[in-house]
């Protein structure tokens, strides 16, 4: 008896967490942002803070002034619920003279992580860069295997850095990162992030991507996880012996 009450329970607090989830889905709006959002802009930078230190990656700094330009300017995508709520964001920035478009930013409230919206706001910011840049290669750059799922369900595919933008001012919007020594270290051609692009000229269909990375998710996971571990620790030993180690088979393998 004390059994069954008991798994009644669970399904009735599972049953209530679905319901919240769903109903808070319904309220949330996702829609290019605008020149009337400036108000969100310092709780969005904080949060980006916030949450680059909680990973214990970083990503390049931006402060509310440059969030509000990206609003004003129409290359934004903001959510929030229908009383106002910031709910999460993203935002579009160009480089090589419009060559490259790169989804930057994209950063979620903490009590709705995990319930879609981030997927949400990626297609909307990817569908507003193909329409502001057609012939745009769209990349970005990620150390969470969330965000490479739903880039590979858009049509996006891990690529060398080699092919992304060699734009100075790209790379140097990565100082502020607590990587940054590590990609330095690299020559630019790797660090803590993996890259992914999608070229409109020559690319996959979303359904490929997405069937590629559902096969090889393991793969890529542990392999994220080993990145982790050789780089900071290599990184460790440079600090303590001011010399790089050597280069094992597996590192030159994949493109370390």
């Amino acid at each position: 008896m004390i059994f069954y009450l008991r798994l009644q329970f669970f399904f009735l607090i599972a049953y209530f967490s679905i319901k919240q989830k769903v109903e808070q889905n319904t309220n949330i709006i996702i829609r290019v942002a605008n020149s009337g959002d400036a108000h969100y802009a310092e709780t969005i930078t904080n949060e980006m803070e916030l949450s680059a230190k909680a990973r214990g990656t970083g990503i390049a700094k931006r402060s509310p002034e440059y969030i509000v330009k990206k609003m004003e300017e129409g290359k934004a995508v903001i959510a929030h619920l229908k009383d106002g709520t910031w709910v999460g964001f993203c935002y579009i920035e160009t480089w090589s003279h419009g060559e490259y478009v790169a989804n930057s930013g994209l950063i979620v409230a903490p009590s709705f992580r995990k319930s879609g919206v981030a997927k949400g706001i990626k297609q909307r910011i990817f569908e507003l860069s193909k329409e502001k840049y057609p012939e745009a290669k769209i990349f970005g750059l990620t150390t969470g295997l969330a965000v490479m799922k739903i880039n590979s369900e858009l049509g996006y595919e891990p690529v060398t850095y080699s092919e992304l933008t060699q734009d100075e001012a790209f790379w140097a919007g990565c100082k502020s990162c607590v990587n940054y020594d590590i990609l330095m270290s690299k020559d630019r051609k790797n660090c803590m992030c993996t890259a992914m692009l999608y070229d409109p000229k020559d690319h996959y269909h979303a359904d490929e991507t997405k069937d590629h990375f559902e096969k090889n998710s393991k793969l890529y996971e542990r392999l994220l996880r080993w990145k982790q571990r050789l780089f900071h620790h290599e990184n460790d030993n440079n600090k303590t012996n001011g010399s790089s180690r050597p280069k094992s088979a597996i590192f030159h393998f994949f493109n370390f």
